[in-house]
């Protein structure tokens, strides 16, 4: 009968996340803020240091300077599907499995994979990579987030049908923003903050889980990136006080 006592459960764990590729997500507050670029910006980084890295999915929108940053770059072919009469292109996961790379690039988290594919959503793709020991930067906007709909549908008055689980993004060993555009309307200077909360939750999420307890409650101190809206402000300096 296996041991399933605490010592023996977490020395599996251990065994297990060592296995498991390294997920590090780029979250923006809407398409066109250099997620992609940033990704690609970093293959190249890795590349030079020697990683093998490949890119499994991108979509660079017919922009200029990120499709400059493909070039370069080794490439997964695609695969091919026909849907609707049309011979459309989707991440290959097992091309991409079988070809061992320390790192794949993976593009649009959120997206919806055509019928026919290995999973139906690209999330999954990317979950079976990582198990696979693949490591992967990703990228998504922060109205995808499942938890979020209800406060981005707020906000934009748009319901988001295409969405990423929570859980998937607790599983990112490295969060970052993507924010640029920073002089924008309104609605998305709120999701540019909204993006900015996330990010900073995640990370109080892997303090909590990942430090030692008693390397916890060190004093500290701290920046709050805080809004002109007087009412916005009392609660992040608020919330930075506690």
């Amino acid at each position: 009968m296996p041991d399933q006592s605490p010592s023996a459960q977490h020395f599996l764990n251990l065994i297990k996340r060592s296995r498991r590729g390294k997920f590090k997500v780029y979250v923006g507050m809407s398409a066109g803020v250099g997620k992609s670029y940033r990704m690609l910006q970093e293959a190249h980084s890795l590349l030079r240091n020697g990683v093998n890295v490949k890119i499994g999915f991108i979509e660079t929108h017919g922009r200029v300077e990120t499709e400059a940053l493909v070039a370069g770059l080794p490439m997964i072919p695609r695969r091919k599907l026909f849907y609707k009469s049309r011979e459309l292109e989707e991440m290959d996961v097992l091309a991409v499995v079988m070809a061992r790379p320390e790192v794949v690039i993976v593009d649009e988290l959120a997206h919806t994979n055509l019928p026919g594919s290995t999973h139906e959503k690209r999330w999954e793709d990317v979950l079976e990579i990582l198990e696979a020991g693949i490591s992967v930067i990703s990228a998504v906007n922060i109205q995808h987030l499942e938890s979020l709909n209800d406060e981005v549908r707020a906000i934009t008055g748009i319901e988001v049908t295409e969405r990423v689980p929570d859980h998937v993004l607790r599983q990112a060993d490295e969060v970052q923003t993507a924010l640029a555009n920073f002089f924008q309307p309104d609605k998305i200077l709120q999701l540019r903050e909204l993006a900015l909360k996330e990010v900073a939750a995640q990370v109080v999420r892997k303090i909590d889980t990942e430090l030692p307890a008693d390397s916890r409650h060190k004093p500290e101190r701290f920046l709050a990136c805080v809004s002109s809206n007087d009412k916005t402000a009392r609660a992040v300096i608020r919330k930075t006080a506690r």
